[in-house]
């Protein structure tokens, strides 16, 4: 019986990390312009396998993904059976660039997807220069309450499957069966609390609507992408997001949904491959 590997590697790197020793773990394959991944409220960074299983663009990328600490293989830090997760923007960003430093990455392009999505907006009003570009994926300055974040962390239900339940309706109405069910699994592998923490994030600190306009692409060049079927960042709410910011670009993506890259890859990378073309021919990068 022959077995076959994939390009992807995955280490664990202990730094200190928001003040506090931490164990993270990072998949990455590929040579080239780093491509930073940021995975989606609740998930892992197993959501880009296909980007890193991609010859295409493992050819000219090192495409790299952490599991934040509470998802995935990366676990809490020590103490965190004493108190309540919940992200904030502030945290979320010092993360980011904290996993940077730690992994030498020198203006890499970073990319995410939904919680991932609106923390690159930040990166790109705040921090412009650490970056060579900037994706967001289902990218929204905020995002409007349509279900009670309490039923995620509740003694009474089982609160993976509530999670995988609540984003089910995300998923594209054309996703393949396989990815669809990966994608819903990997939420039902949540850590308790995790998926509610995280949305304190999205729904709440995370909002920059008043401050969105700001962002300077000449500094530092944005493209969104979003899915068509997707009611937690409309299409309309992208393209207000690309409206208000000058050269900012934004495609929405016929076909898809909240979690384009697990979702459905095949349809994603034809998308994403022309950006990741775009950067490199404009700045360089890629």
């Amino acid at each position: 019986m022959s077995a076959s590997f994939e390009p992807i590697v995955g280490r664990y790197m202990n730094l200190q990390l928001l003040g506090r020793p931490h164990r993270l773990y990072v998949e990455e394959a590929g040579q080239g312009v780093p491509l930073l991944c940021l995975h989606t409220a609740g998930s892992d960074g197993r959501q880009y396998r296909a980007l890193m299983n991609h010859k295409d663009i493992i050819a000219r990328h090192r495409v790299i993904a952490f599991d934040m600490p509470w998802h995935g293989k990366s676990s809490p830090p020590s103490g965190w059976h004493d108190e309540e997760y919940q992200l904030t923007s502030q945290q979320y960003t010092t993360m980011i660039l904290e996993v940077m430093q730690a992994l030498e990455l020198d203006k890499p392009i970073v990319m995410g997807c939904s919680i991932g999505g609106r923390i690159v907006l930040h990166l790109a009003l705040e921090h412009p220069e650490h970056f060579g570009a900037i994706i967001g994926l289902q990218a929204g300055a905020h995002v409007d309450p349509y279900y009670d974040l309490n039923f995620l962390h509740r003694p009474d239900v089982h609160g993976g499957e509530v999670c995988a339940a609540i984003v089910s309706g995300l998923v594209g109405p054309k996703a393949p069966v396989e990815e669809r069910w990966e994608t819903l699994w990997h939420y039902m592998q949540g850590g308790p609390g995790v998926f509610k923490g995280d949305l304190y994030f999205y729904k709440i600190d995370g909002d920059i609507r008043e401050r969105v306009a700001q962002i300077d692409t000449s500094r530092c060049p944005l493209f969104l992408l979003s899915g068509e079927y997707d009611y937690s960042c409309t299409p309309e709410e992208t393209m207000a997001v690309a409206a208000s910011v000058k050269g900012a670009q934004a495609t929405i993506m016929k076909g898809l949904g909240h979690f384009p890259m697990s979702e459905d890859p095949e349809a994603f990378i034809g998308y994403l491959l022309p950006v990741l073309e775009e950067i490199r021919r404009t700045s360089g990068k890629g």
